[in-house]
């Protein structure tokens, strides 16, 4: 017995048409809008003006048509010569006529003789069409002039219109573009901006929706302001306060006799005093108050020196053979982030903890869990840590803050093989003008 195996034949979705990014703008939207529609109302209006002005115009050249048909009739019947342009059967009478009239039927029709808009009119005569006619071209030039017409003015309303919504929709597209760059503006941090709609400012005036959502947003801004700036001062606050008690309880806990209990006592005060320290940084690092003080660095001696400052077990490794990469920074603070990211691996982590140097950029990396899912979402919280670890979560927050103040970026991942990994990129020093530097000074002898 055999056997065939199948497998799952998986259908291909169709792959969707994307239209460009600026397609999805309320610009371009509003103008397919005003265009369709303005499209819509020229074809209506065409097509209303066309059929009434066509019916007139026919009208009039039918009843023309039928009282020459008239007169010719009359002459047929009177035995006389017949008009010109008329006769039984002429030619060039269309044959859907000529079957009506020897069918014993009078009527009129519209059709081409000659290379010219002929109207027909014909009537039954001894089982023969009696046909006359007469020149419709001027009644189809006045049509097709009308047509013209129509066509051309509903292009001109049709600009017209796109010209004026365009400027009306874009007035309000400005104004919510502004209200866009200062809403990512106070996400950025920047919590003095505002967008100061005059439309606001006056409360008398009426306001738009669009008014009103500058309005929202300014007064959500200011009162995120407020907070933060209490919060700040709360904490520049406490810590100041704690400073002078901390002070007086390390002189005193060194004044207790040696033992166990005085060991614990110390180890506590320094940690109150470390965890003092830190609010006040991260306090000034929240008014946005430090100065930066920059010079030009070997980064690879630099963060060797952090790392084995440390303590042991921090693992260093510069990549690369080529000359030594400066970096310009400020030197204290650099130490100070390298320093929180070593001691942060250590204590969060497992080893082996490994400081890599590739050239402007610095990574440590620890064999640990990894980062927790919200500091990789948003950064690194003050006073959150994962589980029972110890910590305030203040280290992190005072590596990337000291970061942005020296101009360097600071990212959290995760590394695909476990492990957390911390990637400081720092801005490398590059100098152009060699011609400027001064030359070494040869000794001379007399």
């Amino acid at each position: 017995m055999s056997g065939r195996r199948t497998g799952a034949t998986r259908s291909r979705r169709p792959r969707r048409l994307r239209l460009p990014a600026w397609t999805a703008t309320l610009t371009w939207k509003s103008a397919v809008f005003i265009t369709v529609m303005c499209c819509v109302l020229a074809a209506l209006l065409g097509v209303l003006v066309h059929t009434a002005v066509t019916r007139q115009t026919v009208g009039h050249a039918r009843e023309k048509a039928l009282a020459r048909l008239e007169d010719v009739t009359a002459a047929y019947e009177a035995g006389g010569a017949l008009p010109p342009r008329s006769g039984i059967d002429p030619p060039g009478l269309p044959e859907p006529l000529r079957a009506l009239a020897a069918g014993g039927e009078r009527g009129t029709m519209v059709a081409d003789h000659r290379g010219r808009p002929t109207m027909w009119a014909a009537a039954p005569a001894d089982g023969h069409a009696l046909a006359t006619q007469i020149d419709y071209s001027q009644s189809a030039r006045v049509i097709n002039g009308m047509d013209g017409a129509i066509v051309g003015s509903s292009l001109l309303a049709i600009g017209a219109t796109l010209l004026i919504g365009a400027f009306s929709v874009t007035r309000v597209t400005r104004r919510l573009h502004q209200t866009a760059r200062v809403a990512r503006r106070i996400g950025a941090g920047d919590l003095d901006a505002r967008v100061n709609d005059p439309r606001t400012a006056d409360p008398s005036r009426r306001q738009d929706e669009v008014a009103i959502v500058a309005g929202a947003l300014d007064t959500m801004a200011s009162t995120l302001q407020r907070k933060l700036v209490a919060e700040q001062r709360f904490t520049a606050d406490v810590a100041h306060e704690l400073r002078t008690p901390l002070t007086g309880l390390s002189a005193a806990a060194e004044l207790l006799p040696p033992g166990r209990p005085s060991e614990l006592v110390q180890d506590r005060v320094r940690a109150m005093r470390a965890l003092t320290e830190d609010l006040l940084e991260i306090s000034r690092l929240d008014a946005r108050t430090e100065q930066v003080d920059l010079d030009v660095h070997e980064l690879a001696p630099l963060a060797e020196r952090v790392a084995h400052a440390s303590g042991p077990g921090t693992e260093v490794r510069v990549a690369g053979d080529g000359p030594p990469v400066r970096v310009e920074t400020d030197k204290r603070r650099l130490e100070r982030v390298l320093g929180n990211l070593i001691a942060n691996a250590h204590r969060h982590g497992r080893p082996p903890v490994v400081l890599t140097v590739d050239g402007p950029v610095v990574t440590v990396r620890d064999h640990g869990e990894g980062f927790p899912d919200y500091l990789l979402a948003g950064g690194p919280q003050r006073f959150r840590t994962e589980g029972g670890s110890k910590g305030h979560g203040l280290g992190l927050t005072i590596a990337v803050g000291q970061a942005e103040v020296m101009g360097a970026g600071l990212a959290f991942e995760n590394a695909p093989d476990g492990g957390a990994v911390a990637r400081l990129t720092l801005p490398e020093y590059v100098h152009l003008d060699h011609d400027d530097e001064e030359p070494p000074h040869s000794p001379t002898g007399m």
